[in-house]
Formats: structure tokens, C-alpha cells, sequence
């Protein structure tokens, strides 16, 4: 079970490294990549669109990232709950 977690997990990291390896580096308009700032009026509607749609597959990844996690980590730790303090010594 801890591989097919791991598999999950790694699935979800390479999608969100896959975008915005894209969205950064394939998709950078001339002039360099990273947020567009004032440049974003200049840049074809064409490239902008594609950026976004790249953008949006890097939020949808990061959503069933972090819904996965919280799900398979984070409740499950929380039902759990915290040690027993252990009695003191000589007791």
C-alpha cells in the first residue's frame, strides 16, 4: 500500500512540476519567463491563453495534491490523537 501512495504522490509532484516547467520555461515570452508584470499587455492573446490553461493544470494538480494528502495524512493523524503524558517517575 505504501508504494501505490508513493506512486500517487510522485504522480501528482511530476504534474505539478510538468506545468510549470511549461508555463516557465516552454511558454516564456521574449524577454524571459516568470510572472509576466507589466509585460502581460504585450504578450499575443494566443500565449496568453496557453500560459493560463498551463496555470490552471498547475491549480488542479496542487487541489488533488493537497486534498490527497489531507485525506491520507493529515486526518488520519488527527483521530489519532495526541500521546498520554506519562506519569512521572517513582510512581
Amino acid at each position: 500500500m505504501n508504494v501505490v501512495h508513493g506512486l500517487v504522490l510522485l504522480n501528482f509532484l511530476t504534474g505539478m512540476g510538468y506545468a510549470a516547467y511549461v508555463l516557465f520555461v516552454v511558454l516564456a515570452p521574449e524577454g524571459g519567463g516568470g510572472p509576466l508584470w507589466s509585460r502581460a499587455a504585450e504578450v499575443p492573446m494566443e500565449l496568453m491563453a496557453r500560459r493560463r490553461l498551463y496555470a490552471l493544470e498547475f491549480w488542479v494538480a496542487f487541489a488533488g495534491f493537497a486534498v490527497y494528502l489531507a485525506l491520507t495524512e493529515i486526518v488520519p493523524r488527527m483521530r489519532v490523537g495526541p500521546e498520554p503524558a506519562s506519569p512521572p517517575e517513582g510512581e
